[in-house]
């Protein structure tokens, strides 16, 4: 089993390990962009439950977990070099909000299936609970139906995410290739005040659940503010998300500038040092949770966007630092590997749409049908100037209020549709599109990561 020892992340034999792969993102917590719906999770699975019927639409989101990460999905990863997959996980697998407190025990079924898959081929799993009662943060990925925030402002999510926690730890407490847990993936509380007091407790109660697992803690702001913690909990990484500037779908050339700042190799060091530097001046181990550039389709701006990585993954080995690439598996926008088959066959037209309506927040250049909200941005800037709204200030938030959520949700009649008139034989199909053999291969990213995993000294 895995424990910290100063910087370094070391087996019970005392040999050093450093934790590098992937997300298995769109898995167990489902993304729009990954897999192609509209909207967040819970909203899209509410309108394929209108058209199909609890017991159909069951039968396909269950054989989409089965299928999407199998044997062959672990035996390639090995066969890269990783050794590590951090499962981003929601809390609505483990307990429902109408029987709050409640832990539902087939939740493990999958979970525990792929951590033994893993673990066979030699590969650790953080679990990342990505997803927690009331949303940690103010976006999709939270399975956040809005824009606030809710888990910091009511006690009762909070008891349920440490109650829920407490029945993972023990469920896995003995489980060596459970590298550890990841509790909060990018909180985002807005004052700053709640969150400190709350991993107090939450490591304490986990700690108590089992004391031997690493604890794997993301900063405030998605990942990027150590500020709020108030002591450095021992056993414990806490955990960085490095995505660069120039790597997001409104990213300019590399090198090159982006909204007016210039981005190269030495721009990257420079904010990798930035966001890493509590863990440097605490002497705790590094690792970078999230990471990685999306990719357009342009063979030379992928390409770009293949540099962009490549440097990333050189400045990580410099400073000795794990990683965990976003993401493993999607429909085309970052994975390694994309879902092919009657899948993208009948939900090509309608991820076009979303991609020219720019109803996904990542993946959106935010200058899709500029004409139309350009007369709103400026009514905001000339009438409100004043507003910075958290996190990301007001450009964003209006984007995120009218096309990720007052589009996005407008567009979850028409994804729920397109599965009317599906036999249970093509509803299996659509599912198996996600399945490694259907899917197509980003061949020149595989070849990147093999050859950074293989090419690198450290351990």
């Amino acid at each position: 089993m895995l424990h910290v020892s100063g910087a370094r992340l070391r087996t019970a034999d005392d040999r050093p390990v450093r934790l590098r792969g992937v997300g298995l993102g769109g898995w167990m917590n489902m993304e729009n962009f990954i897999t192609g719906y509209p909207a967040n999770e819970a909203s899209m699975r509410a309108a394929v439950r209108q058209v199909l019927g609890e017991e159909r639409a069951a039968l396909f989101f269950e054989r989409l977990l089965t299928s999407f990460f199998t044997e062959r999905d672990a035996a390639l990863l090995a066969g890269l070099g990783m050794n590590c997959v951090r499962i981003p996980i929601s809390y609505r697998h483990f307990e429902a909000d109408d029987r709050p407190f409640e832990i539902i025990e087939y939740g493990f079924h999958h979970l525990d299936r792929v951590i033994d898959l893993l673990g066979a081929h030699g590969i650790y799993s953080v679990i990342d609970l990505h997803a927690l009662p009331g949303s940690q943060n103010q976006h999709w990925h939270s399975d956040n139906p809005t824009h606030v925030a809710a888990f910091w402002q009511h006690r009762h999510f909070q008891d349920r995410a440490v109650h829920l926690w407490e029945a993972i730890a023990d469920h896995y407490r003995d489980n060596p290739w459970v590298a550890g847990y990841n509790p909060v993936n990018e909180p985002g509380d807005p004052t700053g005040k709640v969150i400190g007091p709350f991993y107090d407790r939450l490591v304490k109660a986990v700690r108590a659940a089992d004391p031997r697992h690493v604890l794997f803690l993301d900063g405030n702001t998605y990942s990027t503010d150590f500020s709020i913690f108030r002591e450095v909990y021992e056993n414990t990484v806490f955990v960085c998300h490095d995505y660069a500037l120039a790597g997001f779908a409104h990213g300019g050339g590399y090198p090159g500038y982006t909204q007016g700042r210039w981005c190269d190799k030495d721009e990257l060091e420079r904010t990798f040092e930035q966001r890493s530097r509590f863990q440097r001046e605490t002497g705790t181990p590094l690792w970078v949770g999230e990471f990685g550039p999306v990719y357009t389709g342009d063979p030379e701006r992928d390409g770009e966007r293949y540099q962009i990585l490549r440097d990333q993954l050189e400045i990580y080995d410099r400073h000795e630092a794990g990683w965990s690439l976003w993401t493993y598996k999607d429909v085309g926008l970052q994975g390694l590997v994309c879902a092919g088959g009657p899948y993208l066959e009948r939900f090509g037209p309608f991820i076009d749409k979303k991609r020219r309506l720019g109803a996904d927040r990542w993946g959106s250049t935010m200058e899709e049908g500029a004409e139309a909200l350009a007369p709103l941005h400026a009514l905001v800037e000339t009438e409100f100037p004043a507003w910075d709204p958290y996190p990301w200030g007001a450009r964003y938030q209006t984007d995120d209020l009218v096309r990720h959520i007052l589009i996005a949700q407008a567009l979850l009649p028409e994804y729920a549709e397109l599965f009317r008139g599906l036999d249970d034989t093509e509803l299996i199909a659509l599912a198996d599109s996600f399945a490694l053999e259907n899917c197509r291969r980003r061949e020149p990213l595989l070849d990147l990561l093999g050859a950074a995993l293989d090419g690198a000294a450290s351990p």
